[in-house]
């Protein structure tokens, strides 16, 4: 809040970040000076942040086009895991499904309670999440988040063999690659300080997932923006936060566009596609918290 202020240009009377591509080990853009991809929104002031970044007058709008639950969506897709799978493609609560099958109840029996951890997994999971992480995380015993974690693998075995079969493969290869074949070399695979290992098989575990998910939305902007040209729109792309794109639109252009981003954004990556269904979540607004 306050370095946000001094940032905006005397010239063009807004705020412009910069991005640089080959700053993340996993390919994600990343916003400095000032980063842009770190104003909160799930807080009432982090809201209120949002709600300042607006359109540039009143025959302009701000369009936010979001990727839903894309990093488990690809971990369905590469770990063939067929529960997760299923989950997707009838369109169910992903968390709630995941408990019902966790804590072995019916999903109309899955409270909040059982979500809520259920949900802390499947997004631990890419992360290579612990027993003792998980328990830090939830407020709960290390014996009770062991247990779920076994339970969760017991029952997402295709989750389970992804992550065994990908730390063997950088054991022997050195190297994990996001499905387009992107590589990241992991030499400490092999290390005997145990700690600097099983930090790299958490990254060789992570890596292929969050790195789909970044090389996704890259091929997805360079789709766009190529459309954008070639319809002639005066719609402009403004920002990328992770899974999320942000554009400023003449009011009159918004079908337009709209059909134009979440076509691209949905059909980025057709590999994913022919497994789980690729939803993308979009709005539009005079603000950014409109828009979102």
């Amino acid at each position: 809040m306050d370095a946000l202020p001094n940032a905006v240009s005397r010239k063009t009377g807004r705020i412009h970040t910069t991005f640089s591509q080959a700053a993340t080990s996993t390919g994600r853009l990343a916003s400095a000076n000032p980063n842009l991809q770190n104003i909160p929104i799930r807080t009432d002031l982090g809201k209120e942040i949002r709600k300042a970044f607006v359109a540039r007058d009143a025959g302009y709008w701000l369009l936010s086009a979001d990727y839903s639950q894309i990093e488990l969506r690809i971990i369905a897709a590469i770990s063939k895991d067929e529960s997760m799978i299923q989950a997707f493609r009838e369109g169910v609560d992903i968390h709630a499904a995941t408990a019902a099958k966790v804590f072995g109840v019916p999903v109309e029996q899955v409270d909040q309670e059982m979500r809520r951890k259920a949900k802390m997994v499947n997004f631990g999971i890419s992360y290579g999440i612990s027993a003792f992480g998980l328990s830090q995380r939830l407020g709960i015993p290390r014996t009770e988040a062991a247990e779920i974690i076994d339970s969760y693998f017991n029952q997402f075995t295709g989750v389970r063999g992804y992550i065994d079969r990908t730390i063997a493969s950088c054991r022997e290869l050195g190297y994990v690659e996001t499905l387009t074949g992107r590589r990241r070399y992991l030499r400490d695979i092999g290390s005997t300080n145990a700690n600097v290992r099983m930090g790299a098989e958490r990254n060789a575990i992570n890596m292929p997932i969050q790195g789909t998910a970044a090389d996704m939305i890259k091929i997805a902007m360079g789709r766009i923006e190529r459309g954008i040209r070639q319809a002639g729109l005066k719609s402009r792309m403004l920002l990328q936060v992770h899974d999320e794109l942000v554009f400023e639109l003449p009011k009159k252009e918004e079908a337009v566009l709209r059909d134009l981003v979440e076509k691209e954004m949905k059909n980025a990556l057709p590999i994913l596609n022919d497994s789980v269904p690729i939803e993308v979540d979009s709005g539009i607004g005079p603000n950014w918290l409109a828009a979102h």
